[in-house]
């Protein structure tokens, strides 16, 4: 899978953009110039969310295709600042989360515990950005243009401030490279997904039925 198709693809199991996509398109080179510093139990705690968003079931789940440190590298790599400073913040956000609702941190929680918490924040960031969107639906031809130009010579993005004013903006995050992460790792293309070793070649009328793996 190819960076670009890899984007849209995520892009679609999210219902919309990526965050960081044009950084990723682009091979990263949009660095900071800031690198946020992970911790061993950091990484060990992205697994872990990784592995409850995609647990492993007849094929290995987002921790055995080592996600977490897949995740570290692409905010130090692809994120603007904002994103990198809430994404870090947001271990210990998501740690407060779980210990509010089940009196302990994620990594003492059941993993149906850690579940039920990770579901509850997605249906929060879903809710936010679908006012976000309203809002958006709403702009005219001449708000919209406004927008590009001020994003393209100032680089400040009125829509990506709004979302980033969300508290619970850091999952939107966390999901987004767990999904890419997992589906563009060697486990995700060959397992998770149909896989065939033959470049060069197509195929247009493959037999397919009700459940079948998308190929990779």
């Amino acid at each position: 899978m190819n960076r670009r198709d890899a984007v849209q693809y995520i892009s679609l199991l999210v219902g919309g953009t990526m965050i960081g996509g044009t950084a990723f398109l682009s091979g990263c080179k949009t660095k900071t110039g800031v690198s946020m510093v992970f911790s061993d139990a950091d990484i060990s705690l992205l697994n872990e969310i990784a592995e409850t968003i995609l647990p492993a079931t007849k094929t290995p789940g987002a921790k055995a295709a080592k996600v977490g440190q897949f995740m570290t590298v692409m905010v130090n790599d692809c994120y603007e600042a904002p994103d990198q400073k809430i994404f870090h913040e947001g271990l210990a956000k998501l740690d407060d989360a779980s210990k509010d609702k089940n009196g302990k941190s994620f990594m003492e929680s059941t993993p149906q515990q850690r579940h039920d918490l990770l579901v509850e924040l997605d249906k929060k960031v879903k809710d936010y950005n679908s006012k976000i969107n309203v809002y958006t639906e709403g702009l005219t031809t001449e708000q919209r243009t406004a927008m590009v130009l001020q994003k393209n010579f100032t680089g400040e993005d009125p829509i990506a401030d709004k979302r980033r004013e969300n508290p619970d903006y850091y999952f939107q995050m966390m999901k987004e490279l767990s999904l890419l992460g997992y589906f563009t790792s060697e486990i995700g293309c060959t397992e998770a997904r149909r896989y065939v070793e033959r470049p060069g070649s197509y195929n247009g009328d493959l037999p397919y039925k009700k459940g079948d793996k998308a190929f990779a």
